[in-house]
């Protein structure tokens, strides 16, 4: 971890700095939605749980990216509690994709491999795209950080979905599939409590520089009188 994470990285000290964060978040938000819709066809084709859960979690990404840009600039309050939205939201995803895994395996049947591999690859580039473009903002604050993991997280299930679609071709079996929707919730639930922990600690600081600030208002408005 960066020394300097405690310090407000949210808050741009020049308009150039926050007008690039916002082109990045930008081009965030339009690569996810467009890979949701690719992904939902995919998914609808290949009847792949992995690709299913890839696409939700495109949605769910498109949808962080649109909190991102309307707190960007915004006092770390306010930052820390979109932070602490986007945990949970990326927590309650793990939990369904498990859920959805499960139905799986009591359901049974084959996935297309071709079309988990194809479709996989393509949400590769396009989250590796992502995440380069977002890589110089990583060591920011919670609702910074939250961003880069997201992005981070994706090319590293894209990469288990593409294996997929090998470990399907080559077993005829379900399974492959199956596993890589489990990884998938893992990394949500692992980067979700990360968010969630650096959310709660800014919104500690926030409350300590108010109570600080409170006490020194205090203390000068009521001066100890002089011997």
């Amino acid at each position: 971890m960066s020394a300097c994470c405690g310090h407000d990285h949210g808050h741009f000290h020049d308009a150039e700095t926050s007008q690039a964060y916002r082109r990045v978040l930008w081009f965030a938000l339009v690569v996810n939605g467009a890979m949701f819709a690719a992904e939902m066809a995919g998914a609808f084709f290949s009847r792949s749980v992995a690709l299913q859960a890839d696409a939700l979690d495109f949605l769910g990404d498109a949808a962080n990216y649109g909190i991102s840009l309307a707190v960007v600039g915004m006092h770390l309050r306010w930052r820390a509690r979109a932070a602490l939205v986007k945990g949970l939201s990326m927590g309650l995803f793990g939990i369904w994709v498990i859920g959805t895994t499960a139905w799986r395996v009591m359901e049974g049947g084959v996935p297309h491999a071709a079309t988990i591999s194809a479709v996989g690859t393509l949400a590769l580039v396009a989250n590796v795209a992502v995440a380069v473009a977002l890589f110089k903002f990583r060591e920011g604050d919670a609702n910074m950080r939250s961003v880069w993991l997201c992005s981070r997280n994706d090319a590293i299930a894209n990469v288990a979905v593409i294996a997929a679609g090998g470990g399907v071709w080559l077993s005829n079996t379900f399974w492959p599939d199956v596993l890589v929707g489990g990884i998938i919730a893992s990394l949500a639930l692992i980067a979700s409590v990360d968010v969630l922990r650096r959310a709660r600690a800014e919104l500690r600081q926030v409350r300590e520089e108010g109570d600080n600030a409170a006490a020194h208002h205090d203390g000068a408005a009521h001066p100890a009188a002089a011997d």
